[in-house]
């Protein structure tokens, strides 16, 4: 069947693939919880449940879900939005295999065809899903949103996006990254963009290095299976740290369009070189291969370091780093803008070259900005790092989560936060020499900062900074 390729209309009608699932149970329901409260749910919400589930087993689950991601935020729930959301719930059980199933899904959804179908289900079901939903006539003017992994490596993800393509255009597949839905990113463009304080030194001739750090103080957990096919470089670098990075990096976008900041995104990608696996290191916390589901004698990576570099005139020259791992020694997600040294303050009696100046953007936990300059040390005549903090949720107040910004762009046709396939295509493409011929896994302490050898990857051009921990 080919793929309409009519533009996808808005549309208030949610159904929702993988509603009874652990995504669902954290994220999603909390989610529609705050956009009811926000009153931004213009139409039902339909779950796709198990044969064996009903609408008041699903009913249930909600108020559970709610309720336990309430508390875990530290928040009450207010019965009445809750029960306002409880009665847009519809449910349709079945296979998502079986012809039947999106028979009764159109049935239920009767004239409001076009629809949202979020589908937070693997990715071995994305294809099957959307043939079924075109075989009744709902894929046309319709939005299909898809959770990661989108591939395993280039092929995959070449091979999913064809067989999507078999049946939807491209504007109306909403490749979703969760990262790209967190206020602290969308935070970066305005701190770029709308102060000339920034933009003239964000290149080149001012910044020496960039590093990246994506840093969990726990371990796989429960999700060993899952994680040990998997691994650290397909989990979070390709998706999250990438996406990133080009939002960091970017040029200013010209116009106001969906696909305007996306452009400039995968013009970062497009100039970025295949990455290096002499520039690579693999590790793995000791206690690993204890954890239920990961294979025995896995090489599996829990933490990698890597250099990537951007050719084009704004960033020629300037490397990027980028490390992520678990169990390591703190929870943190950051971005560290290292400017040049200034060279030696012999009239201020500074017999070295001072440190550098950085920019720290946070991004979790408790999202900010971190200046870090130097000044007069009091007690010496000498200067000393000060860091200059801004914390957005005591200077801007409570924002939007990740979940409910995706839910609710998706709901009103802005795709300008969902992931191209273009974008999918060239972070695959740069990372592939590391699929393919990786190094050795070396064995690290749950704690530390990852393996001594990550080190070596900024030897002669700085060092890893402790990242900025929140208070």
């Amino acid at each position: 069947m080919v793929a309409s390729r009519s533009t996808p209309q808005d549309t208030g009608t949610l159904v929702v693939f993988g509603i009874t699932g652990d995504l669902a149970r954290k994220m999603t329901f909390r989610a529609l919880y705050r956009l009811e409260h926000r009153r931004l749910l213009p139409g039902p919400v339909v779950g796709m449940v198990a044969p064996d589930w009903d609408h008041q087993r699903l009913v249930e689950r909600a108020r559970q879900s709610v309720t336990e991601a309430n508390r875990a935020a530290g928040e009450d729930v207010d019965e009445a939005v809750l029960a306002r959301l409880l009665d847009r719930l519809r449910t349709v059980s079945g296979d998502y295999g079986e012809p039947d199933t999106y028979l009764a899904l159109a049935k239920t959804l009767g004239s409001a065809r076009r629809g949202v179908f979020y589908l937070a289900v693997p990715p071995a079901l994305f294809a099957t899903i959307a043939r079924r939903l075109a075989e009744v006539g709902l894929a046309d003017g319709s939005y299909l949103m898809v959770e990661k992994p989108f591939g395993h490596d280039l092929a995959s993800a070449r091979a999913l996006n064809e067989q999507l393509h078999e049946v939807l255009a491209e504007e109306q597949i909403l490749r979703v990254d969760h990262f790209l839905g967190k206020e602290p990113l969308l935070d970066v463009q305005y701190l770029r963009f709308a102060n000339s304080l920034f933009e003239p030194v964000w290149n080149r001739h001012h910044i020496a290095a960039v590093q990246v750090t994506m840093a969990e103080n726990f371990g796989v957990a429960d999700r060993g299976s899952f994680y040990d096919a998997t691994g650290a470089l397909r989990d979070v670098v390709q998706n999250h740290l990438l996406q990133l990075l080009a939002t960091m990096a970017m040029d200013p976008p010209s116009g106001a369009t969906d696909d305007a900041v996306r452009d400039q995104k995968v013009d970062v990608f497009r100039a970025m070189p295949d990455a290096d696996p002499a520039h690579y290191v693999r590790g793995q916390y000791r206690g690993y291969l204890d954890v239920d589901g990961v294979a025995a004698g896995s090489t599996t990576e829990t933490y990698v370091a890597l250099r990537v570099d951007i050719d084009n005139w704004r960033w020629s020259g300037v490397p990027f780093f980028l490390r992520a791992g678990k169990s390591l020694a703190a929870r943190v997600t950051e971005v560290r803008v290292v400017f040049h040294r200034p060279p030696r303050l012999a009239f201020l009696g500074e017999p070295t070259r001072p440190e550098p100046t950085q920019i720290v953007l946070r991004v979790d936990p408790d999202p900010g900005l971190q200046l870090v300059v130097l000044a007069k040390d009091p007690a010496r005549p000498a200067p000393r790092r000060v860091p200059l903090e801004l914390l957005f949720g005591e200077a801007l107040g409570q924002f939007d989560e990740p979940y409910e910004r995706l839910l609710h762009a998706a709901l009103v046709g802005d795709h300008s936060l969902f992931v191209r396939e273009d974008a999918v295509e060239e972070t695959w493409r740069i990372l592939a020499p590391l699929v393919e011929t990786p190094p050795v896994v070396e064995e690290y302490e749950p704690g530390s900062w990852g393996p001594q050898s990550a080190d070596t990857l900024l030897r002669g051009l700085s060092s890893w900074h402790d990242p900025w921990t929140a208070r």
